[in-house]
């Protein structure tokens, strides 16, 4: 990472890095996945505003901490800065549960593959 560069909102909030790939540079967002090809700086610049950051509040499935995938929500997501790795902490989906626990796990960053959108047939947790 030492060679990417943050791209950030008018308001300063991240929106993911620029890196060089060849004499092209690419996209990446905040959980480390590339969001455009090799293209032009200012292209790059684009995509990352264009991919922009509302798609974290999404639910997402988790594998691997239970029998069927987990139904969770980010809670946060930290590169990895200046030789601390990052991490991603997701929670057990709680439909907007008031009682203040919902289970927590931590993921390291950059995206693992156990975590990812879900797909047509994942449980929505309303169903049992």
């Amino acid at each position: 990472m030492d060679d990417w560069t943050p791209h950030r909102r008018d308001d300063g909030e991240l929106l993911g890095w620029i890196h060089p790939e060849g004499d092209d540079w690419v996209a990446v967002d905040v959980l480390g996945r590339p969001v455009s090809g090799a293209m032009e700086w200012l292209d790059a610049e684009a995509a990352l505003e264009a991919h922009g950051l509302a798609w974290l509040a999404d639910p997402w499935m988790l594998e691997g901490e239970a029998e069927r995938p987990l139904r969770v929500r980010m809670v946060e997501v930290t590169p990895d800065g200046d030789g601390t790795p990052g991490r991603i902490v997701v929670k057990i989906d709680d439909y907007g549960d008031m009682s203040g626990y919902a289970q927590q796990h931590v993921l390291p960053w950059p995206l693992p593959d156990r975590l990812r959108p879900p797909r047509a047939g994942d449980p929505d947790g309303f169903t049992f």
